[in-house]
């Protein structure tokens, strides 16, 4: 019983009645009745004030506003309210609605959106059903739950750095930009790197798949693509948000003209996270032998220390040729070595993240062999500085289309879609889960501090979206995906043809100088 009173005192307007029998009660009860006297004069005194409030002569608002600003102004972020939410911790009422849209139609959207209805496929049949959505629990950092316009997360464990932190982030701002224009629907997100859905468990249409929402999967998955966290920035590393880090490339492109750069394939990373990358540190230029290359490890506790002067990625477009390389799985850095304006030798992918698919060799990238590193990357390089103006066009197609195709207002006509879509499978109306909180940027941003915050404020969206999202093309049929992909090949073949050429060549000349000496 006593543990149950001290909580009730804690609670400020029950303090007097368990104070009735103390002297200080008492002491209060007398002066109490000794200030009846004064009553008619106070009651006179506040009639006064009302009067003067009333027609304008006072303008209490400035005495409150003054005193509410001066104590919240440290925490404040431009288009937040950040002292109601630390007040009140719950998500404003009177958020920012939909604007109608312009006259305009909006554009068609890129093709690889397309590939949304295709990792939507394995629910077609079945639609998602509240047994589906908590198998997909067993690895899941969060679920994200959207009901009646409001969105909801209920976390479940701590995601590697602040991916989850961030993700939410990124999901609060798509709601910003498209309000009210996202269906009810309940989803599982699993922040780590491999996928986990492995598509041989459900070879039948109606074998119902947990929908798991990651950053990438693989043809053998089932794991459906979300944009990663590093769009709204990456603190962990310093590279700030997309639009921030688009800008300065683009900047980067114009300091040397890509004849100028350095005739070399340049890559710079963390070579101890998978074996393939450790890898291909050995077709680094040595005394010996110069494969083309010019790698450097990236050391990220080293560059903290030093304030990141050496990882300015829009510093990083000097060479002619950029190398993509997976790490332990996809890799965060792909959408900024392709926006360099340079040719990039792309090694044979395992995995795919969200916009990749739409990417085609020989027109956005070299491709590369992953088991013959070090000829591969030495026979790109020595093909694009004899075919220069065809290794120019591809590295500037690559870079159109992260500058145009992956613009930030596509990266959430791609979140919007993907929700839309999935939330047309939903077979149940979700509800609110008991550990489950309101997400809008004030619950993420306003707690946050340091570069954190820095980057949440630089990648808040100020408010509705003036257009509709982009229109999204049909489906793909089987024949057309078949032909895609059969192009793609093709065209990596005759990289690959092309390549054993060289090789045959140059083992032939080889030779004929060793018999010569």
């Amino acid at each position: 019983m006593k543990g149950h009173e001290e909580k009730l005192m804690k609670i400020f307007w029950l303090r007097p009645p368990f104070k009735r029998h103390s002297p200080t009660w008492a002491s209060f009860n007398k002066a109490l009745c000794s200030s009846y006297s004064l009553l008619p004069f106070f009651v006179f005194f506040l009639l006064i004030v009302a009067v003067l409030i009333f027609t304008g002569q006072v303008d209490l608002g400035n005495y409150v506003s003054y005193s509410y600003i001066r104590t919240s102004r440290e925490n404040s972020i431009e288009g937040l309210d950040c002292a109601a939410w630390n007040y009140t911790k719950s998500c404003p009422i009177t958020y920012p609605v939909r604007r109608e849209p312009s006259a305009d139609p909006p554009p068609t959207c890129p093709d690889y959106f397309r590939w949304i209805h295709e990792d939507l496929r394995h629910w077609r049949r079945s639609g998602v059903t509240n047994e589906m959505v908590e198998k997909a629990r067993e690895t899941a950092h969060f679920r994200l739950t959207i009901l009646d316009g409001k969105v909801y997360v209920e976390n479940f464990r701590q995601s590697i750095q602040t991916r989850a932190l961030f993700t939410a982030w990124g999901i609060a701002q798509l709601v910003r930009t498209y309000p009210g224009r996202l269906p009810d629907l309940e989803l599982m997100f699993d922040c780590d790197d491999r996928p986990v859905v492995e598509a041989e468990r459900f070879p039948l249409p109606d074998s119902a798949p947990p929908p798991v929402f990651r950053y990438c999967s693989d043809w053998r998955s089932l794991d459906i693509v979300f944009p990663d966290w590093s769009f709204w920035g990456w603190a962990e590393t310093n590279i700030k948000p997309w639009r921030s880090v688009l800008k300065d490339i683009k900047e980067g492109n114009k300091k040397i003209k890509w004849e100028d750069r350095e005739p070399y394939a340049y890559w710079k990373g963390n070579p101890d996270v998978c074996p393939w990358r450790a890898d291909l540190m050995k077709c680094n230029a040595t005394p010996q032998t110069d494969w083309n290359t010019r790698l450097y490890v990236q050391n990220w506790i080293a560059e903290s220390q030093h304030g990141y002067k050496q990882s300015n990625l829009g510093n990083q477009c000097t060479h002619r040729y950029k190398i993509y390389i997976e790490g332990w799985a996809w890799s965060v850095s792909e959408k900024y070595i392709f926006a360099c304006d340079s040719p990039v030798l792309l090694m044979t992918l395992r995995w795919y993240d969200f916009f990749i698919r739409g990417m085609v060799p020989q027109h956005h990238y070299w491709p590369v062999r992953d088991d013959d590193k070090c000829r591969s990357l030495k026979f790109a390089v020595e093909w694009g500085n004899n075919h220069a103006k065809m290794a120019k066009s591809i590295g500037e197609a690559g870079s159109r289309f992260i500058h145009e195709d992956l613009k930030m207002e596509y990266v959430y006509d791609y979140m919007f879609h993907l929700l839309n879509e999935y939330g047309k499978l939903m077979k149940y109306k979700p509800s609110v889960p008991d550990g489950a909180v309101e997400l809008c940027p004030e619950s993420v941003a306003c707690a946050a501090r340091g570069i954190w915050r820095e980057f949440m404020e630089e990648s808040l969206e100020k408010g509705p979206s003036e257009s509709d999202p982009c229109t999204m093309q049909p489906p793909y049929r089987p024949q057309e995906i078949q032909a895609f992909n059969d192009g793609k090949i093709k065209r990596t073949k005759q990289v690959e043809d092309r390549e054993n050429r060289y090789w045959d060549t140059q083992d032939e000349e080889a030779g004929m100088i060793s018999k010569l000496f």
